[in-house]
């Protein structure tokens, strides 16, 4: 049997040298134009509104002083009309998460459920259920300003003819007007979450449900020992990408209630937009912005804490 020399074995084929090396560069290259995208798009805004929180920068005047943490101290002070002003925004801001999150959790996941189903028509419905979320915030504050007008609006024409009163203020009184906010921003982003879960529940395997069956398990005990666990990531996504949209909510506040009665229903990004682009005072709205997002961020922490908890428990 012929010797092939040691130096042609070497020599023929790429060198695991810069085979190492081709694998470290190439997934860098994949991600580089997101990256870039990252760094120009949050990176960036999230640096210069953490520059400009701790100068006292108003559009009014021709310098902008560093004044270190003082913006902060002027807000946790409490004795200010921002302080005051923002605090109450957050307070609305929380109430509003805390109202529409369980429900945009909860009613997209039995939606999904259903759509998941087998019956004629089903693409027709998940189709349906999705189409409002594809228009914009303007079109949606519009739509159910019109439609909850006290004297006008189809809803309160529908409710007197049903003998139920139908003389209700949905946008100008409390707390009808938080239930004109989340019912408005249900009907309009359920959809969304409700596509998110229908894709994880047709990636649970079939045969998990059969062996529950033979096993004499209902609906229920299938929901709970086999969807709920094959979902749980899903499910951990969902509710923090709910709490970040509902804190964030905006739109809906400015054209529906026009954060009536008084200001009751103006949220903390409201404040923030009315603070820095109608009062110009930018170091102030950044302060608060920063606030918000690091609020954001251990809530978010916290979520993710008590899925592994949950996690960790049923394991």
């Amino acid at each position: 049997m012929a010797q092939i020399p040691i130096a042609m074995v070497r020599s023929s084929g790429p060198t695991r040298g810069s085979d190492s090396r081709g694998w470290r560069v190439t997934p860098y290259l994949f991600v580089a134009p997101f990256l870039a995208l990252f760094v120009l798009f949050v990176v960036v805004p999230i640096g210069a509104a953490a520059w400009a929180s701790l100068h006292a920068w108003s559009l009014g005047l021709p310098n902008q002083p560093f004044v270190g943490l003082e913006n902060y101290a002027d807000l946790f002070g409490g004795t200010s009309v921002l302080s005051v002003e923002f605090w109450k925004g957050m307070k609305a801001t929380g109430l509003f998460t805390l109202l529409s999150v369980p429900l945009l959790v909860i009613v997209p996941l039995a939606l999904a459920l259903l759509l998941n189903q087998k019956f004629p028509g089903r693409t027709f419905f998940r189709a349906a259920y999705f189409a409002p979320y594809v228009l914009g915030v303007a079109v949606i504050g519009l739509l159910w300003h019109f439609l909850l007008d006290r004297q006008l609006g189809p809803v309160n024409q529908i409710l007197r003819a049903l003998g139920l009163g139908g003389d209700i203020a949905w946008t100008t009184s409390l707390p009808a007007g938080w239930v004109a906010l989340v019912g408005a921003t249900i009907w309009w982003t359920c959809g969304f979450n409700a596509v998110i879960y229908l894709a994880a529940l047709q990636n649970v395997p079939e045969e998990l449900y059969e062996a529950v069956k033979v096993d004499g398990g209902g609906a229920w005990r299938r929901f709970t020992t086999v969807t709920l666990p094959s979902i749980a990531r899903v499910l951990q996504f969902v509710v923090a990408i709910t709490i970040i949209a509902s804190a964030n909510m905006y739109g809906q506040s400015a054209l529906i209630t026009q954060q009536q009665p008084g200001t009751s229903t103006r949220t903390a990004i409201g404040f923030i937009a009315q603070t820095g682009i109608q009062g110009f005072n930018i170091g102030a709205s950044s302060a608060m912005s920063i606030i918000l997002a690091l609020s954001l961020m251990v809530v978010s922490g916290l979520v993710l804490l008590a899925f592994r908890k949950v996690g960790d428990s049923d394991s």
